[in-house]
């Protein structure tokens, strides 16, 4: 009987799967191709997002900078897109903070997230946490500074220790804001590739 069972799970899991995919792929497309001030909000929902439950590039914010349509110069139309994703992700970054305050109250859901087989997640939460050891909310920000890493978990492991709002909002930004000037510095105008 378990196994007759195993066939429509699997087949449910793999149609959750495809639809994430879609999803993600939709998300992305949107960001891309974001336009005018409806583009603007476009980058701070996805940036919001990706704060706290898509484990998608943030980088991908940079890419519709030459086509943006906000009637202002290059280099002021990259700073805007870049204090509004840094604004998006802040803002979802304290919704993320307000679910990881209320997990340190389920024990049982920490040791299970400590217990995960993901190398990659327990290693950026072990580097995280060195990280906020040693430099606090500066430690967040140098975190979240690191391009194409998914911010997500850095986030999630940093709000297990920490408590005020206000700086972990603002760690974010930081962080949201350095990641995407390093990308700037590094890639020049190759982000538009995205």
């Amino acid at each position: 009987m378990a196994l007759g069972l195993l066939g429509p799970i699997h087949d449910l899991l793999g149609a959750v799967g495809d639809l994430l995919a879609w999803l993600y792929t939709v998300l992305e497309d949107s960001v891309r191709h974001a336009r005018g001030p409806l583009g603007l909000v476009i980058i701070a929902i996805y940036s919001f997002l990706i704060a706290f439950v898509l484990p998608l590039p943030s980088e991908v914010v940079l890419a519709p900078a030459g086509q943006m349509q906000l009637g202002l110069p290059y280099d002021l139309t990259l700073a805007v897109i870049v204090f509004v994703s840094g604004f998006g992700k802040a803002v979802g970054s304290v919704f993320a903070f307000h679910i990881g305050q209320e997990a340190k109250e389920y024990g049982p859901l920490i040791r299970r997230i400590k217990q995960s087989r993901f190398d990659v997640v327990e290693w950026s939460e072990r580097k995280t946490v060195q990280l906020a050891r040693q430099y606090g909310y500066v430690g967040l920000a140098l975190a979240l500074s690191v391009p194409f890493f998914p911010d997500t978990i850095s986030i999630y492991a940093f709000t297990i220790l920490e408590e005020n709002y206000l700086k972990f909002a603002a760690a974010t930004f930081a962080g949201s804001v350095g990641r995407l000037l390093v990308t700037i510095g590094v890639l020049g105008g190759a982000f538009v590739l995205f």
